[in-house]
């Protein structure tokens, strides 16, 4: 039966055991103590883990991206850089935190969001590295991250069927086998017509080595036990201890009471797990006493997975581009070390068509850290 071990458990892709990730992100407020109260609340509700957010601010932002003007409700500074500033916690910081997490007896992660923050959260022996969706097309990371021994769990929210095939050759080139996919909408909160639920059978289909999750952004708990009805063995869920507080997470997040709800719920159905791959969605709609957000849900998705247009804006304010690493001269030759991956402003050209620009002329002059525009490439070569 095929398995992933993360932390202390050890996952079937088709059995019995859930295995639960509060994500508390940055809903902490950048307050250490309000971080230690949420790792508390996610250990009573009976998450196996908690998971925060680790960037190095110049390595995942350009700095026109970081400069740009945000003063809006959820903002915590006057630009982009000042807000993220004030939520990012220090590598020390979470040594602290993965130490409270210790003494509670709950696991303790992060996604990291550029090479240097995953440096930093593999160096603190966490059962597994969170590659979000936002990365999933940043290649460069993903072949860096398939180099390590930590299980790996990468989401695929706003990225295409060619970008999940390329996760998936970079780990096999790698002999990496220890990772898993979670569908993922990167809308928030993501509506029940486009959850796209059925894509998890879509996954388990398509990659029959592999465990499959779920990574929902919607509102409250039912899609997310259908989820695990049709086959998603690891559950993901945005976790704060108010949904009014300030921030544009807190909405799709669960509070203490809803995770508690959603864990329980899922335990309760274990009788039935071992039958998934059996049942019909109608079985399922029936189980979860016809659930409108769950019909809905679980309406047909395409074929092919695509870029959703629910997806849009998010891709637009937190999709990585290629940038330039230095002052590219006009006729110069693209080559790999020239480029990195960044959120920019404004966007360039899409992560994912690294190898495409690689041996690429230059039509015009590129500036450090400015992104990569298809207009300064010579398309006639």
């Amino acid at each position: 039966m095929v398995g992933l071990q993360l932390g202390q458990s050890l996952l079937h892709r088709d059995g019995q055991k859930v295995y639960f990730i509060a994500e508390i992100g940055q809903n902490h407020q950048g307050n250490l103590d309000v971080a230690k109260r949420m790792i508390q609340e996610a250990w009573k509700a009976g998450c196996d883990c908690v998971k925060f957010q680790k960037s190095c601010l110049n390595e995942k932002f350009t700095k026109s991206a970081l400069q740009r003007k945000y003063d809006g409700a959820n903002s915590w500074g006057k630009t982009y850089g000042e807000h993220k500033a004030y939520l990012e916690f220090s590598i020390h910081q979470y040594r602290e935190l993965q130490q409270f997490s210790q003494t509670l007896g709950i696991e303790f992660t992060a996604s990291a969001m550029d090479e240097v923050s995953l440096s930093e959260v593999d160096s603190l022996d966490v059962p597994f590295i969170k590659i979000g969706s936002g990365d999933a097309n940043n290649f460069p990371l993903l072949e860096k991250a398939a180099t390590l021994k930590t299980s790996l769990v990468i989401s695929i929210g706003m990225q295409t069927l060619n970008t999940v095939e390329r996760i998936v050759h970079i780990m096999e080139k790698a002999k990496k086998t220890n990772f898993a996919l979670m569908h993922c909408v990167s809308s928030y909160p993501t509506e029940p017509q486009n959850c796209e639920l059925l894509r998890i059978r879509w996954l388990k289909e398509k990659y029959p080595n592999l465990v499959i999750g779920y990574s929902g952004h919607e509102i409250g708990i039912e899609i997310s036990k259908a989820a695990v009805l049709l086959g998603a063995r690891i559950i993901e869920r945005h976790f704060t201890l108010d949904k009014n507080q300030k921030g544009s997470d807190h909405k799709c997040s669960l509070e203490p009471w809803e995770m508690k709800n959603l864990i329980s719920a899922i335990r309760d159905m274990h009788p039935i797990m071992d039958s998934t791959i059996c049942l019909k969605i109608s079985d399922i709609i029936s189980l979860l006493h016809e659930s409108p957000d769950v019909k809905n849900a679980l309406k047909s998705c395409a074929n092919e997975k695509t870029i959703m247009p629910c997806e849009i804006n998010c891709r637009n304010k937190l999709g990585k581009s290629l940038v330039a690493v230095k002052n590219l001269n006009i006729g110069h030759i693209i080559s790999s070390p020239d480029l990195c991956v960044k959120v920019s402003e404004p966007n360039g050209i899409s992560a994912e068509y690294i190898e495409d620009v690689i041996g690429l002329q230059l039509s015009e002059n590129v500036i450090v850290d400015d992104p990569l525009l298809w207009h300064c490439i010579n398309k006639s070569q």
